[in-house]
Order: structure tokens, then C-alpha cells, then sequence
């Protein structure tokens, strides 16, 4: 079957991680309202369009002869590993932050190791976005919308949150990586179509990762984010989501 492919989602979501970053009224304390609420939206997507969208695909996981004895529910397995490696990448990042503070003069060497360990996971992840965005030009185009707007938004408050670790780097280097990563991920959906298993799979390990990567730049104390705002995101993308 002929696949009819669009390639303006990808630059959409390249635009966000080459410009966002120059949205100055989102920076600062107290938490901008906007990165709140477009957390808010992300995480209503994945609990509300992409998880039962893994549930529907079980049933592909289930005939993976390799995993059928292993564990019955591999596609939420695959979710917690997401939100697993995203927790314990964050931990690296504060805790070498807090030995720069403690001992600045001999940061260099282990800090560049601590900024391309962050920035390699998110190309990782970038890419398999990237993969699945391509994949969702297959479906309809209402699923390939709301999935782009999620990830647009998702993209902005990852973003702020890797410029806050690495500021110049981030700028300089990191979110070209990005770029990269996920027009990669989409070319690589173009030339080769993985089972359906494995693409439930990598939609579970993504949907993992948005929860901790919104949450994570949520919750810290001295972000000042407001409750609010994240729960007007998440409430008016629900409303969507739910009406549709």
C-alpha cells in the first residue's frame, strides 16, 4: 500500500527545538504559566490517547514467542522502563550539578561527559519520536495532529529544561543534536518498517518518558510552578481528547 508521506510535522517539531529555546517570557521564577500548561497537555495526551492506544496493541506483544513467558503486561513493562531511565538520567545531571557547585575547579572533563550521556539519551528519544511521528502519517490525520501538538508542546518544556543544565552547550550544541536525532528517527520510519510488537513498544517507552520528563521540571520546589496551569492544560487537552 502506497504510504502518503507529509513532511511538515517534522519540521514543525524541528522549528520548536530550533526557536524555542528564544522564547524569553517562558523563562524565569516562578514557572512560566505556558510551560505548565503545555505540560499539563502532553502528559492528558499520553494517559488519555496513547496509553489506550498500547492497550489496543497488546495483543501485537503478546505473539513475540521470546516474550510470551516473561511478563503478560510488556507494554506498561516498557513504559515504566521509559519513566525508569528518565528519573535515573535526571539524578545524574542534579547530583554532578551539585559536585560542580562543590568543587567548580575540576568540572570540565566530567561535565562534558555528564552533558553528552543527557544529550545521547535525548537524541534516543528524539528519534524514536521521530519514528513514531512518521509511523502516525499512516493513520488518520486528526491522530497525526493531536500527537504533533503534544510532542510540539512536550518539545518546548524539555527544551528550557535541558538549557537550564546546560545552558551555552545546550544552545550551541544540544538542540542541533536534537534536530538531527528526530529528522533521523522520521527517516529511518521512512526506509524501515519495524513489526507493529515493536512499535507499540517504543510508543510505551516514549509515553514513559514524557511523564517523568513534564514531572521533573514540575515538582522541584524552587520552580514555583503553578498546580493551576497544569491542570488547565491537562483538563482543556482531556476535554479534546475526550470529545473526539
Amino acid at each position: 500500500m502506497e504510504h502518503h508521506v507529509s513532511i511538515w510535522p517534522v519540521l514543525v517539531l524541528a522549528f520548536i527545538h530550533f526557536f524555542g529555546i528564544q522564547l524569553r517570557f517562558l523563562a524565569g521564577v516562578p514557572r512560566s504559566v505556558w510551560l505548565s500548561v503545555a505540560g499539563g497537555v502532553s502528559v492528558a495526551y499520553v494517559f488519555l490517547h496513547l496509553f489506550p492506544e498500547l492497550s489496543e496493541g497488546q495483543e501485537h506483544v503478546s505473539q513475540l514467542n521470546w516474550a510470551e513467558q516473561f511478563l503478560s503486561h510488556h507494554v506498561y513493562l516498557m513504559s515504566l522502563v521509559g519513566l525508569a531511565v528518565f528519573y535515573g538520567l535526571e539524578r545524574v545531571v542534579v547530583e554532578e550539578k551539585y559536585r560542580q557547585r562543590q568543587a567548580p575547579r575540576k568540572e570540565q572533563p566530567h561535565q562534558q561527559g555528564i552533558f553528552w550521556l543527557h544529550i545521547g539519551s535525548f537524541a534516543i528519544y528524539n528519534a524514536l519520536i521521530g519514528y513514531i511521528l512518521f509511523q502516525r502519517e499512516e493513520g488518520t490525520l486528526q491522530s497525526l495532529l493531536l500527537f504533533s501538538i503534544a510532542m510540539a508542546l512536550h518539545f518546548i518544556v524539555n527544551d528550557f529544561g535541558l538549557q537550564e543544565h546546560h545552558h551555552d552547550s545546550y544552545r550551541r550544541i544540544g538542540r542541533w543534536v536534537l534536530v538531527a536525532a528526530l529528522v533521523v528517527g522520521w527517516g529511518v520510519g521512512y526506509v524501515v518498517a519495524l513489526p507493529e510488537a515493536l512499535v507499540v513498544l517504543v510508543m510505551a517507552f516514549v509515553g514513559g518518558g514524557v511523564i517523568l520528563n513534564v514531572l521533573k521540571e514540575e515538582l522541584p520546589e524552587e520552580r514555583e510552578s503553578r498546580y493551576w496551569a497544569f491542570m488547565l492544560g491537562a483538563g482543556l487537552y482531556a476535554i479534546l481528547l475526550l470529545s473526539l
